[in-house]
């Protein structure tokens, strides 16, 4: 599903009926004059958040991939990427950085960013997130490795529990020859990580 789509109307009204009685719950009045349209706001904002349920990152990789006589390291660094904790439902945000090493196939850039943003966008923990693109990618693409590096914020450790502020959790996950050091290294190094 795309975030430009309209959502459907009886899954916003079922998720509106909720967050109205959360407003109440916690002591509000849904019904005074800056709450009134707050249900439906916040039942779009969670669908929007959890877009990823309805989308297929397996499809959305494969929608773009060409022939590439290179055998070089290809980096996308820093995309971007919103996502919702799955213990607190509080965000963590941050970018993520990806490298292959492709086999005679290369995948169109943008891509990268959708699946990013089609695992982001669910309750999500940050490895899994790490992994998911991992793993995906090297299922996806003939490679002869994949690199992720991922790192974000946690809102559910800035204004809640230990109120760190400027903590990061940087992770890393890869596969085939980013196994090798030196080459990891590389990636790091030019991610400026």
């Amino acid at each position: 599903m795309s975030r430009k789509e309209s959502h459907d109307p009886e899954l916003v009204d079922q998720l509106a009926y909720h967050y109205k009685e959360i407003l109440r719950l916690l002591g509000e009045d849904p019904e005074r004059e800056g709450l009134v349209k707050t249900p439906v706001r916040a039942a779009k904002a969670m669908l929007d958040a959890t877009a990823g349920y309805r989308m297929d990152p397996a499809a959305t990789a494969s929608q773009a991939i060409f022939e590439h006589a290179g055998s070089r390291m290809i980096i996308v660094k820093d995309i971007e990427f919103y996502s919702l904790c799955e213990h607190h439902i509080l965000p963590f945000f941050g970018r993520v950085s990806i490298g292959y090493i492709p086999r005679d196939k290369m995948i169109g850039l943008s891509k990268l960013a959708r699946v990013v943003d089609n695992f982001a966008r669910r309750l999500q923990v940050q490895e899994r997130l790490t992994a998911q693109v991992c793993e995906l990618l090297g299922k996806t693409l003939p490679n002869d490795g994949i690199i992720v590096a991922c790192t974000a914020e946690h809102l559910c450790m800035k204004m809640r529990g230990v109120e760190k502020q400027d903590s990061a959790t940087t992770t890393l996950d890869y596969s085939g020859r980013f196994d090798e050091p030196a080459l990891r290294e590389e990636f790091l190094r030019l991610c400026h990580l």
